[in-house]
């Protein structure tokens, strides 16, 4: 397999990871896996969460496409794009925990943007937590934002509609 296309599997894993990342936090995070992901957005002091469980079944992703690439461990049945989609699971979760771990909930470092895309990032972050419960929401995904006046009109609409309980630091 040539380089170019070993990297072509890698960034299109990665932009596949925001969507696969969107539909699970929307779906299973805010649905039947709520009990992981519930002290998420709950105010807390510990280091960890339950929710840091969804990181391991990332890794079990990347790590079993590896396995499926190696021919250590797959034989003559390893099949090579495998190891490079392992690579960009891996590639997005280090971008997801630099964004929504350190940027958005400064659990690494602390540094608030004042403008430009780290910043839309944010605000969008910040406005899916602006619920209270599982129910309702808005900005599921990591990486991509949309515009957080947009958001906000969808948080308001949901709560006009009783979809949503929003906190008292949604502006009416």
């Amino acid at each position: 397999m040539s380089t170019l296309v070993a990297i072509a599997i890698v960034l299109a894993t990665m932009l596949a990871m925001e969507f696969v990342a969107w539909s699970s936090h929307k779906y299973i995070m805010h649905g039947f896996g709520w009990a992981w992901h519930r002290d998420h957005h709950e105010p807390h002091d510990n280091l960890l969460e339950k929710n840091d469980l969804y990181a391991v079944v990332g890794a079990a992703m990347s790590i079993s496409m590896f396995a499926l690439g190696s021919p250590l461990v797959a034989g003559e049945a390893a099949w090579s794009p495998a190891t490079w989609i392992g690579a960009g699971i891996l590639g997005y979760g280090i971008v997801y925990t630099l964004i929504h771990d350190g940027l958005v909930h400064q659990r690494y470092f602390r540094w608030v943007p004042k403008r430009g895309y780290a910043r839309r990032l944010v605000q969008a972050h910040k406005l899916h937590h602006a619920t209270v419960g599982k129910e309702g929401g808005v900005s599921f995904g990591f990486v991509i934002a949309r515009d957080p006046a947009a958001l906000k009109r969808e948080l308001k609409e949901q709560r006009r509609s009783g979809i949503a309980v929003l906190r008292a630091a949604v502006d009416d």
